[in-house]
Parts: structure tokens; sequence; C-alpha cells
């Protein structure tokens, strides 16, 4: 499944429950978004809080809630997230790391 692919499942899903709808709790807009793609970030954190390993399963699924709110973000903001990506790969590799 490509990127873009998830990004419309993930779209057809928030559809289901309701959450593009005007009268929605909540609502789908960038702000909302962005503070819920760091709130799922430390949740990844928290499985590494007491120690190096976490258990891949529970892992994967706050991973997979960064990826989704990220995904989301960046379609609702209308930048092209597989590009952006692309061109910022691009940018590291002329960067100088320091040693």
């Amino acid at each position: 499944m490509t990127l873009q692919e998830l990004t419309e499942e993930m779209h057809r899903f928030v559809a289901s429950k309701g959450f593009y709808s005007e009268s929605t709790p909540r609502p789908q807009v960038p702000r909302n978004l962005a503070i819920s793609l760091v709130l799922e970030a430390s949740e990844v954190l928290e499985h590494f809080q007491w120690g190096e390993v976490a258990d891949p399963e529970a892992l994967g699924d706050e991973l997979a809630d960064v990826a989704l709110y990220l995904m989301q973000l960046a379609s609702i903001s209308g930048i092209d997230l597989e590009q952006s990506i692309l061109n910022k790969l691009r940018k590291n590799q002329q960067r100088e790391w320091p040693s």
C-alpha cells in the first residue's frame, strides 16, 4: 500500500467516525491535529521511560497513531508528505554532520 493509499484509508476511517462533520466535538483542523501528533509522540516516549526495550506490539500501535496524525495533518494542510520526505532526504544528503 502506498502512502497515498494509506492517507485515503485514514480519511475514510476519520469520516466514518463523523470527525469531518461541522458538528463534531473533535474538529480535524491543523492546530488540533498538530497537538494530537505531539501527544501521540509522547506516548511513544513513554514506552522507553524506564528502560531501553519496549513491547513491539504496543510500540507499533503508538507509532501507527503518530503516522496517522502525521498523514492527516499533511493532507489537511495540502502538503504532499511523500514528496516532502523525498525533498528532505535530498537536503539531508547535502548537509554536513558533525563527527
